[in-house]
């Protein structure tokens, strides 16, 4: 009992003390019975001793102790704690021992009615969740934290959604695992992030069949620079391939990523190439020098307002350069290719989308010719990318607002990008010739409520402290997406989060490769209204209207009329342009540049 220091004494200090005085009770009592022979001594006497010795010096240690906690107490922010169970707890046990945290735990709050009342480590749960506006009022917490680390986001939205009006920071515990383990601190507590509101529950899925597919093969990854062909690379650099060859035209994108590969796993063999997927001689060399077997095809342009204005380059980059991939991959061969596709490809407004579902047909086309594993994985927008109205709306909060919203019904499948990559890896194990497989995405989020939510993070008030203003659709975009057509059917593909989409009318394959031909003929010679009328012809339920292609002239438009009162096609087009401005090139290429259509190998 000496052994141990009197100002940290606890639970198990009182139960190793109980112990001791049993014991000496009994011993005590063995020596009377025996030794002294004391008939007379009545039994309750050995009772009242043991708790007088337990009731007495557990008393001067817990004294000691309290004393202690009393005199480094000093009073910091009123921390309002959301979850009175075992991470509630843990938490305010570390704020209680570690002052310097300068944290000041002023109540609980828990939707459980039988704990409303009671009290742990003397803070007491002061009622639930629809009680919110009087606990804040009485006590005047400065922040709250939410201690409930088996929670949802759906959880996470609704309790968000009760703080509004109060403008407090919100606070979050890290994970479960964390809390199980008995880890949980202070220093662990961060902001409540937009990702603990979209993530959903982790799937398990089997690793054993990726590392079948990847480990000791020679993967490409184009776009590899960019958000998703970066987090490709994280994760396959994790599965041991043989070797790892990122492509990529933009050298400050790959510079970046394999620098950061290096210093994170230097055992994985890596190799940056610098060069363009419509390249078919640098992809050729690529391929004939890395051996490359396993291709996933994420470079693109995805600006749906920019291509908008750029028809041409779309068309250059998203079909001409899955073309000519998907050709040199044919002859390569290779064992597998996965476009990453987007569900602006479904029944496209945009030229950014019908580009893509093009994309998707030439992959599909080239796949039946050959017999080889080509195909697609279609998904939502993803949150952190390049482009992200995530980062843009930040900034506008930063600045003091206000945050700029297309429209209020505006909606959007999101995925985190880490989630989106490893359904995409685990789609390639499923890989079949010409297959176009879908990523379940949940419900669509309205971009309102994510523009509110960031500004609640903030901790500011929405239409209080940040305003948000609609400035209505741009051109080639539409209020909500969808996954998949209406002459398209989708079926589960044995993953669970992972569907296989199944096209009831294809167009045939060498009429659609003659049309794509056409296609990436009028964009080189800079034809902007041909190269949107071919996408029609190849994607028939692309419904674009008439575009200015005059280069300056949908921005000054723009700029010569309110914004908000703008004329404009319902699905969001831009104005048809003036006369006599219909053939002047987009891009400033000279006319009559034709492209090459290299033979398929049979199959």
């Amino acid at each position: 009992m000496h052994h141990r220091v009197w100002r940290y004494t606890g639970l198990w200090d009182l139960i190793n003390l109980a112990a001791a005085a049993v014991v000496g009770t009994l011993l005590f009592a063995t020596f009377v019975a025996l030794a002294i022979d004391c008939p007379w001594i009545p039994r309750t006497v050995y009772a009242i001793d043991t708790i007088v010795v337990i009731v007495l010096l557990g008393g001067a240690r817990a004294l000691r102790r309290i004393l202690y906690d009393w005199g480094n107490r000093e009073p910091g922010r009123r921390v309002l704690i959301f979850g009175a169970g075992d991470a509630g707890e843990l938490i305010v046990r570390d704020m209680m021992h570690n002052p310097d945290y300068g944290y000041s735990p002023v109540g609980f709050v828990d939707d459980d009615r039988m704990k409303v009342g009671r009290m742990i480590r003397g803070i007491r749960v002061l009622g639930t969740r629809a009680e919110m506006a009087a606990i804040i009022s009485a006590h005047a917490p400065q922040e709250v934290l939410i201690a409930m680390p088996r929670m949802g986001p759906e959880t996470i939205s609704g309790i968000m959604r009760v703080l509004e009006p109060f403008g407090l920071p919100i606070k979050i515990l890290p994970s479960l695992s964390s809390v199980l383990e008995g880890r949980v601190r202070v220093g662990d507590v961060r902001n409540v992030a937009l990702e603990d509101l979209l993530c959903r529950r982790p799937v398990g899925l089997d690793p054993a069949r990726l590392r079948g597919v990847i480990e000791g093969q020679s993967v490409l990854i184009t776009g590899a620079g960019g958000s998703i062909g970066s987090e490709l690379c994280r994760q396959i650099s994790a599965l041991k391939p043989r070797i790892m060859v990122m492509y990529e035209r933009y050298e400050n994108g790959l510079y970046s990523i394999e620098q950061e590969l290096q210093d994170r796993n230097p055992g994985c063999r890596i190799a940056a190439v610098v060069g363009d997927v419509c390249d078919g001689a640098r992809l050729e060399e690529t391929f004939r020098k890395w051996d490359v077997k396993l291709v996933f095809h994420a470079a693109a342009h995805k600006h749906v307002p920019l291509m908008e204005l750029n028809p041409c380059e779309a068309i250059k980059n998203n079909v001409r350069g899955t073309r000519v991939l998907a050709e040199v991959a044919a002859r390569a061969p290779v064992d597998r290719l996965v476009l990453i596709s987007t569900d602006k490809a479904v029944n496209p407004t945009s030229v950014m989308g019908a580009s893509k579902r093009t994309a998707e047909l030439v992959v599909k086309a080239i796949a039946e010719e050959t017999g080889l594993k080509l195909g697609a994985v279609r998904f939502g927008n993803v949150l952190g990318s390049n482009g992200s109205v995530v980062p843009r709306f930040l900034e506008q909060i930063r600045a003091g607002g206000p945050v700029t919203v297309t429209d209020p019904a505006m909606r959007r499948f999101l995925m985190l990008i880490p989630e989106a990559v490893q359904l995409v890896l685990h789609a390639a194990t499923l890989m079949k010739p010409g297959a176009i497989y879908l990523l379940e995405m949940g419900e669509p989020t309205r971009i309102t409520d994510m523009a509110r939510q960031l500004i609640q993070l903030s901790g500011l008030v929405p239409d209080r402290d940040i305003a948000i203003e609609y400035v209505g659709l741009r051109p080639g975009e539409k209020l909500c997406e969808e996954t998949f057509a209406a002459d398209e059917k989708v079926e589960p593909s044995g993953i669970p989060g992972i569907l296989r989409v199944r096209g009831e009318k294809e167009p045939h394959r060498r009429s659609l490769l003659q049309r794509v031909d056409m296609l990436e003929r009028a964009a080189a010679a800079g034809d902007a209204d041909g190269t949107v009328r071919m996408l029609r012809e190849i994607v028939p339920s692309f419904d674009g209207l008439g575009r200015q292609h005059e280069e300056g002239g949908p921005a000054d438009a723009a700029a010569s009329e309110p914004r908000a009162t703008q004329s404009r096609p319902a699905n969001g087009a831009a104005p048809s342009a003036p006369a006599g401005t219909q053939d002047r090139p987009a891009n400033g290429a000279e006319p009559g540049v034709a492209l090459l259509m290299e033979p398929l190998p049979s199959k």
